[in-house]
């Protein structure tokens, strides 16, 4: 997939609905999860959960809204990308369904939590967070969740600089940036935000491959490929310790509104 970018390109722009449809196997297989106190924090002082409806949008294959439905959530996930939600994972306590974040196709007031995991760089802020505002609950809440890979991390930065290189250095607005509409909201009148959460995702050479290829903007064939294969393959033999693992270190950052 070519994409026309610069540095100022939304990536709302750039065809999210359906930029995933060929990573959606390696997605369902290699993303990762979340932080269990970042579910804690999401759900803390709300009522019990399993009284609790939430929205999970733009959910992918699932990872998030199973995490919620685990703690006994009901959870609508909505996904616009129809080979996203057939490669989704079932639960008992989830339904899939279409719809997008500024157009979820549910009814006014009708959900008392919302989430975003991972995807809210891809919806366009003012008319997704009208849009969630409208399918809430009066006291109903926002939260808004990123795995960021962490800088600090030797193997974590030399794996993030390759991958975006070899993606022709693809525009990701950092999450200062992206927050500010969260911040900045007219819709919400509570932010909170938890400190970092430290995570990581333990990755033998396979599911390293399998992880650069759930990115939408990495190259999936020809030489770009070969390249992608090769430079990983240094990485993890230069980092993967005795088990035959490398770590990609995150840090979970949480924002929730109300």
């Amino acid at each position: 997939m070519q994409d026309n970018l610069n540095a100022a390109t939304p990536l709302y722009t750039l065809n999210p609905r359906e930029r995933f449809t060929e990573r959606a196997d390696d997605y369902v297989k290699h993303r990762p999860s979340y932080p269990p106190q970042a579910i804690d924090f999401i759900l803390e002082g709300l009522a019990p959960a399993s009284q609790i409806l939430a929205a999970d949008i733009g959910a992918g294959t699932g990872i998030a809204s199973r995490l919620l439905a685990l703690r006994g959530v009901k959870v609508i996930a909505v996904e616009p990308n129809a080979a996203m939600r057939e490669a989704a994972q079932t639960h008992k306590n989830v339904e899939y369904r279409s719809g997008g974040a500024e157009a979820t196709n549910l009814p006014d007031a009708s959900v008392d939590l919302v989430t975003a995991f991972q995807a809210f760089h891809w919806f366009n802020p003012e008319p997704t967070l009208l849009e969630f505002r409208r399918i809430l609950k009066p006291d109903g809440r926002l939260a808004v969740v990123w795995n960021n890979r962490d800088k600090n991390d030797a193997f974590t930065e030399e794996y993030n600089s390759f991958v975006r290189a070899l993606s022709n250095n693809h525009p990701s607005k950092s999450r200062l940036e992206l927050v500010e509409p969260l911040r900045q909201t007219q819709h919400f009148t509570s932010y909170y935000e938890h400190e970092p959460i430290p995570y990581r995702q333990e990755l033998d050479f396979d599911g390293l491959i399998g992880r650069a290829m759930s990115t939408s903007y990495v190259p999936r064939e020809g030489k770009g490929y070969q390249l992608l294969v090769s430079g990983l393959r240094d990485l993890y033999e230069r980092f993967c310790d005795r088990e035959g693992l490398v770590y990609i270190v995150y840090q979970t950052n949480v924002y929730v509104l109300s």
